[in-house]
């Protein structure tokens, strides 16, 4: 454990090689100061050397040990909702080890140099030994602490992505059938009302346009400059079946081509404009797009039809959804009756949520 340092920074969250070697020298003199009043500054060289070398003993054996007992909860008991129960039997561990230590340390000494390094005064240095080692030890639980902390926030933070990426790629997939079952329709009134040449016109350009939701399927932002080629290419099949009765109006600001929107949202609300309003000779379609304030504005005047048509409810529901999902920041929706707007916030990478932030990257 104390050579391989892959098996180091497993158990103890660090590599603790110079930590050991700092601490335990720096504990010796501790000790050295507390059982011997400082050897160095009132006895010979030599002699302050060997009185050193027990206390640097005594140190290193606490530490190693407490160390190795430390590395045994941590295998038992991994968790952080275990932290206590892991600190109460350390902190026994330390009382108990250190005391023991003290002892057999003691007897061996005594032992091989026929001195008694274990008399009833050296009983009151063990407080202070124990009070040391459970503050080395507490430096151990805290580095280990922290590291447990970053590793569950970010785990938490990779389940909430992998939530919010199911829900986006639900989502994206609901849009995509969706205009294609509203291309459907168009090119079913196609065959009925037009030539076969028309049929097959709007097939070729469909499929250009399938093409590009192919190529932009996999992303859950696009920039506008993207999303307006779509959505012209989507007004260029429509106008195969409306001709002159629908038409647009783009007012699009150069320096928002760049700022990014949720794929095929510019579409849908298009589509929906289309789907729940009148567009005829009589009453043609008049669609504005433009930008203003760092939105996107889609505006119409509200030609309802006489009878409803069936609702897929996609349209704006799943467009508020991935916003809120993306960034929190919401659309705005106004119906006075006589117009209908609706405003998409345009977004630059620093809009999204923290929980949701490069999960396309």
């Amino acid at each position: 454990m104390l050579v391989n340092k892959q098996k180091r920074i497993k158990y103890l969250g660090f590599d603790d090689f110079w930590f050991i070697v700092i601490g335990v020298f720096v504990l010796s003199f501790v000790t050295d100061y507390l059982f011997s009043n400082s050897s160095f500054t009132r006895l010979p060289f030599v002699e302050a050397v060997l009185n050193w070398s027990v206390s640097l003993f005594f140190s290193t054996c606490d530490w190693f040990i407490l160390r190795g007992i430390l590395i045994y909860f941590r295998k038992k008991y991994p968790a952080l909702k275990d932290s206590v129960k892991r600190n109460l039997l350390l902190f026994l561990t330390i009382i108990s080890t250190v005391i023991i230590v003290d002892f057999v340390g003691g007897v061996l000494l005594s032992l091989m140099w026929g001195v008694n390094y274990n008399p009833v005064s050296r009983s009151k240095i063990v407080l202070p030994v124990v009070v040391i080692s459970t503050m080395t030890m507490a430096i151990y639980e805290a580095v280990y602490y922290y590291i447990q902390l970053k590793k569950s926030v970010r785990e938490e933070e990779q389940t909430k992505r992998a939530i919010v990426q199911a829900q986006l790629d639900t989502l994206r997939n609901q849009a995509q059938p969706h205009f294609l079952f509203n291309s459907l329709n168009t090119l079913r009134d196609i065959i009925d009302q037009n030539s076969k040449e028309d049929a097959k016109q709007f097939v070729d350009k469909l499929s250009d346009v399938y093409r590009f939701i192919l190529e932009s399927g996999n992303v859950n932002l696009i920039s506008l400059r993207d999303e307006l080629k779509f959505a012209k290419a989507y007004i260029h099949i429509q106008s195969e079946r409306f001709g002159d009765n629908l038409k647009l109006n783009w007012n699009i600001s150069d320096t928002s081509l760049n700022y990014m929107i949720a794929p095929m949202s510019l579409q849908l609300l298009l589509e929906n404009a289309i789907k729940h309003n009148v567009v005829s000779k009589m009453k043609p379609l008049v669609i504005h797009v433009k930008t203003e304030d760092d939105r996107l504005v889609v505006e119409n005047k509200i030609q309802s039809k006489s009878t409803k048509m069936p609702s897929t409810k996609v349209g704006l529901k799943n467009i508020e959804k991935r916003y809120a999902l993306i960034s929190g920041q919401p659309l705005q929706i106004k119906n006075d009756g006589n117009r209908f707007i609706v405003s998409l916030p345009l977004l630059k990478i620093s809009d999204q949520k923290n929980s949701y932030e490069h999960i396309d990257h």
